[in-house]
């Protein structure tokens, strides 16, 4: 069969990639044409227009480049148009991704299957119309989503998180033995504090400076800061005002399995610190704090911004974003999180109802079974 697919983030290339291995494994005559990165066109078939041209966030950037967006939706149309596959399959993005798909059912009577539902439970709720006219199946992988849409009279299916099943195919094939990460000789026997203070410049240059502050403050811990695909170690020098701290790039995962407690930005990131069961402190800054406490508490419908608290119904970590980052708060909760064992524990517990409610690794799989027996 035919499969053309649509992924507009780096995150999104990742997870599609995956999804094309499952596909490939179910349907030996599979035949892939795309809008992704790299891992997809690792994966096989033809790419079309790659992810990079197409990552814009945000009221102002989608303006700026408005003109680009909207050729890049041409292209998507025509190449849909001339391939004609059996499915198309999106994969989160949804301001450019629903635009797709009422093109492709109202005028090329293409099944539309989507992978990594939109967060319209978080806002955005009125899009649940276009779901319904233009989607044939959805795909989530956050648990609570199937309520939330069940509730909106529209089915779904949740097919597991992909971020268990990395985080599994890392530990069936690491290369760095737990507890041997970062033994330089140097500090290598304090344990690690982790920082992951985003994937975009923007929150590095906001979180960075002020998550090192609290973290530097307890000297008998070493920190160490994860970097983010794309981005290189000077982006992470010029926020550091001189200190010397480590920067390592491509392997998020042993930081995490190696540290005794991390900051977070929101974001997946909260979530795979919860799978490795390390106790955190969800820090993220935004300009105008007060303003975005404000405009969350009167037009958001989540009631938290991590996917830990989401998925657990609950406050399981602390959430300091907005009037509520701030140093002396982030070092505070630091502090109960290095120095409370009972603190740390109840956390963990915490993690262990995510995890349970995540379910067994194989998201990917689960998704190619459903695509292709709903096409068969």
């Amino acid at each position: 069969m035919k499969y053309f697919l649509i992924a507009g983030e780096a995150s999104g290339d990742l997870h599609a990639s995956n999804l094309m291995l499952a596909l490939q494994a179910e349907d030996a005559q599979a035949e892939f044409r795309f809008f992704g990165g790299d891992m997809m066109q690792a994966a096989g078939g033809t790419l079309i227009k790659h992810c990079r041209e197409m990552a814009y966030m945000g009221v102002v950037p989608v303006l700026l480049h408005a003109r680009t967006i909207l050729r890049n939706m041409r292209c998507c149309r025509e190449a849909i148009r001339t391939f004609r596959p059996d499915v198309v399959i999106l994969v989160d993005y949804p301001g450019f991704n629903l635009q797709i798909a009422k093109y492709v059912k109202t005028k090329c009577h293409i099944p539309v299957h989507y992978y990594i539902s939109p967060k319209i439970w978080a806002w955005k709720k009125y899009r649940i119309r276009t779901l319904r006219r233009h989607v044939d199946r959805m795909f989530c992988i956050l648990p609570f989503e199937t309520a939330f849409y069940r509730s909106l009279n529209y089915p779904v299916d949740y097919v597991g998180n992909p971020s268990v099943d990395a985080i599994a195919a890392y530990r069936e094939t690491r290369q760095i033995g737990k507890g041997d990460f970062l033994q330089d000789g140097k500090q290598g026997e304090k344990p690690l504090i982790a920082l992951l203070a985003g994937s975009r410049l923007q929150e590095i240059r906001t979180n960075l400076p002020a998550m090192l502050d609290a973290a530097l403050s307890f000297p008998e811990y070493r920190c160490v800061i994860a970097g983010a695909p794309g981005l290189e170690k000077d982006d992470y020098i010029k926020h550091m005002n001189g200190r010397n701290v480590a920067v390592v790039f491509g392997q998020t995962y042993a930081l995490l399995e190696n540290s005794h407690t991390a900051l977070v930005t929101s974001g997946t990131a909260t979530l795979e610190t919860a799978l490795f069961r390390v106790p955190q402190v969800v820090c993220y800054s935004f300009p105008g704090g007060w303003l975005v406490n404000f405009v969350y508490r009167h037009f958001f419908h989540a009631p938290y911004i991590s996917l830990v608290n989401l998925i657990g119904g609950r406050e399981i970590v602390q959430e300091l974003f907005g009037a509520r980052f701030s140093r002396k708060r982030i070092r505070a909760e630091l502090e109960r999180l290095l120095h409370n064992p009972a603190y740390r524990r109840q956390m963990q517990d915490g993690y262990d109802e995510v995890i349970r409610l995540l379910g067994q690794p194989g998201a990917s799989q689960r998704a190619a079974g459903l695509i292709i027996e709903a096409l068969k």
